[in-house]
Formats: C-alpha cells, sequence, structure tokens
C-alpha cells in the first residue's frame, strides 16, 4: 500500500472495513475488532490513527514492534478457530518527518462463525462492531462456514405420522427407477432418506413428504397477490392466495396462480389456439424453482409473488449464499443453501440443481432484473409486462 493510497483511506474514516487505532489498547477489543472483520467481509485495522478522528500520530520503532508481536498473540490465543494476518508499515510524508503506520489486513474467514474464548461471536455494524445474540444471525454464519444445511436440522414435535408415505413411495420409484410397491417403508429407511433424524422431521423432510409442512413452519409458504395498478401499497387486488402444502405442491398452485392472473396472447399463432402466455413459462417455472429450493430457510418469511399491471416481482428470503453475485448466477455459477431440498427436488421434479436454472430463464426471458437485497436480506426477480407483449 503506497501512501498515497493511505492517506485517501484515512480520509474516507472509518467504515465496515476500516478501524483506526491509536495505540493496541484491550486485548480483548483487538480481538473482538479481528473476529467482527473475519465474520464480514474483512478489511484493515490502522494502528497510529487518533480512533474517530482519523488523525495521523504515527508510531516509533518500538511501538511498532511491540503492536506488531501483540496482535500476532491476539490472534492466536484469543481468536477462535484460528485467523491470519498480514502486516505492513506505511511511511506517510510530513513537514518535518515521517510518520509511520501499521496496517494490519484482515481477510474474510473461510471457516465463520468465529469467536472469542468465551464465545462470543462479533460483526461489523457500521463502523462499529456488535456482540451477535440473534440465533438466526449465528445460523446464517455456520450456514455459510458449510457447518451446518438447516435443512438437515429436526423439526420438533413431528413424528412419523406426519409423514405422507404416499409421496416416499413415489421418491423410492424415482430413486429405484422401480415400483414401489413391494418396499415397507421403515424408520431405517426414512432416516437413510434424511426424511428422519432421531425420529423427528428434518427440515427438508417436512418441506417435501409431510402431510400439512405449515402445521409446524406456517410461514414456510408462497403469498401471492394480483394487484389494480403498479404499487404494492395499493388496496385492491384482482386474486390474493396463500399458497400451502410441500414444495411441489405449493410449486403446481403458485403456477396455476400466475397462468389465472397472467394474460394470454395471440402470439402469431392462428384463431383457435389458446394463446401463450405473456411472460415465458420456462422463464417462470426456473425463477419459482428458485426462490422456494434456495430461499434461506432461517429467515422467518415467505416468499412472495406480486402480479402488477406493469411488471411481476419474486421476492425470495434471504440475499445470495456466501459469495455468490448476480454476475455468477447469471453465468450458471452456485453455491448450495439446501442440500436436502437440492437431492429431493432433483427427483420430484423438473429441475436439474446444476446451476442453470436463472441461465435459462434469462435465454427464455432476457429482460429479467435480477436484485441481491443484501440490507433487506432478499432475493428479488421483477419481469416487466409491456404492452407489446399484450398487443402481440
Amino acid at each position: 500500500m503506497t501512501a498515497i493510497e493511505l492517506l485517501d483511506i484515512i480520509g474516507a474514516g472509518e467504515t465496515s472495513k476500516v478501524q483506526f487505532k491509536r495505540e493496541i489498547g484491550s486485548d480483548d477489543s483487538i480481538a473482538a475488532e479481528m473476529i467482527a472483520f473475519s465474520n464480514s467481509k474483512g478489511g484493515i485495522i490502522l494502528f497510529g490513527i487518533e480512533d474517530k478522528k482519523g488523525d495521523v500520530l504515527g508510531l516509533d520503532y518500538q511501538q511498532l514492534q511491540t503492536i506488531n508481536n501483540k496482535i500476532a498473540q491476539i490472534a492466536n490465543d484469543k481468536v477462535k478457530p484460528q485467523i491470519f494476518l498480514f502486516t505492513e508499515v506505511v511511511s506517510i510524508p510530513t513537514e518535518s518527518s515521517e510518520k509511520k503506520i501499521l496496517v494490519v489486513q484482515i481477510s474474510e474467514g473461510i471457516s465463520k462463525p468465529y469467536k472469542d474464548n468465551s464465545g462470543a461471536i462479533w460483526i461489523k455494524q457500521g463502523s462499529d462492531k456488535r456482540r451477535l445474540t440473534d440465533s438466526n444471525e449465528q445460523i446464517r454464519l455456520f450456514q455459510q462456514s458449510g457447518l451446518l444445511y438447516l435443512d438437515e436440522m429436526i423439526i420438533p414435535n413431528t413424528t412419523t405420522e406426519d409423514i405422507k408415505l404416499s409421496d416416499v413411495e413415489k421418491y423410492l420409484e424415482k430413486i429405484l427407477k422401480k415400483k414401489a410397491e413391494n418396499i415397507v417403508i421403515t424408520e431405517t429407511i426414512l432416516s437413510n432418506l434424511n426424511i428422519l433424524k432421531e425420529k423427528r422431521l428434518t427440515l427438508g423432510g417436512l418441506l417435501f413428504f409431510a402431510k400439512y409442512p405449515q402445521k409446524y413452519r406456517p410461514v414456510f409458504c408462497v403469498k401471492a397477490v394480483s394487484f389494480f395498478g403498479n404499487s404494492i401499497g395499493g388496496t385492491e387486488y384482482r386474486s390474493s392466495q396463500d399458497i400451502e402444502g410441500t414444495i411441489p405442491q405449493i410449486f403446481e398452485e403458485a403456477m396455476r396462480f400466475f397462468t389465472t392472473n397472467l394474460h394470454h396472447v395471440q402470439a402469431g399463432q392462428n384463431f383457435n389456439s389458446v394463446g401463450k402466455l405473456e411472460i415465458s413459462q420456462i422463464a417462470l417455472e426456473e425463477l419459482l424453482q428458485n426462490a422456494l429450493i434456495h430461499r434461506d430457510y432461517s429467515k422467518n418469511s415467505p416468499v412472495k409473488i406480486f402480479i402488477f399491471d406493469n411488471r411481476i416481482e419474486i421476492v425470495s428470503p434471504g440475499a445470495l449464499p456466501n459469495s455468490l453475485t448476480i454476475e455468477n448466477i447469471k453465468m450458471g455459477s452456485a453455491v448450495v443453501r439446501n442440500n436436502l431440498l437440492v437431492s429431493y427436488c432433483a427427483k420430484m421434479m423438473d429441475y436439474r440443481g446444476i446451476g442453470s436454472g436463472i441461465t435459462r430463464a434469462l435465454d427464455d426471458q432476457p429482460n429479467i432484473e435480477l436484485i441481491n437485497d443484501v440490507d433487506g436480506e432478499q432475493f428479488k426477480v421483477i419481469i416487466p409486462r409491456l404492452e407489446k407483449q399484450l398487443r402481440a
């Protein structure tokens, strides 16, 4: 890092990725800063800068050596799992001399969540840090590290009585590629399929094979509304429906909601044709499956479908996982958030599970807008409804 680059960073003030420190201070406080950066997007700590004010104070040789050694010790002894740092000294010229600043770079961690010796988890909150106490946020950090798949977690109070065995038979037939009529479905088989764990349903088992999943997870449904006009604040609607059931049932019913509430256009077909849906059905199927299978099930909220006069919106709880970006998924990249759901869907629905769904949707409907709302913790798809489509 050059002096000019460092001065630009200092001039911008403290942010989610930049922290100023006059001196080393408390070991526990420094450990918390390191943990917060590792659990977030990484960042740098600048030693020799006045906290909050950004005045360049500098450090002498002895201070540089002491702080450098101390932060290495803190990273080894007070952060779990261990993190690795990169340090460098940058000299900033002044009228009378040079002021030396110790730059400590901390990368985003790959083994989240990072904790201190007391088990506390810290994350960045703007330019400050905060202790993470919300269980759902902690679960998301475990998901990011690959240490936890939420769809494999046990749903309390469920039993084998909640399972619709006929759906399990259909799934077995897909796997075995033969009739399952002579197979006796035992708890062992259900456990091997990850539908059961410790005699209770997993979340994946609940969402695909339960008689009524919403008995235990009421908001894991789709709320669909077809509005008059173009505002979500509108008080009048053409149709409104809470769509419940297993994921395959929700998918089928949500597609019926689309076909019922969208226009069918002639699109060059003969007069006796029933017409084509104004929006690509392939795109709708791919985007709806994506919302149901890849949503963040640590968020206690439904998938939402809104049909306006000028657009369709599909809103899925949870931003893109890990380091995925809009550009990544357009190219077919994928990070699987819900392993069980993907495996069940690949057999029970017309789903490939190779990350190409968004690509196929865009190929068939190029004007789709994808929005990864990190702050709002949701992924939104917008498809325009154009007048020329209605006349086609």
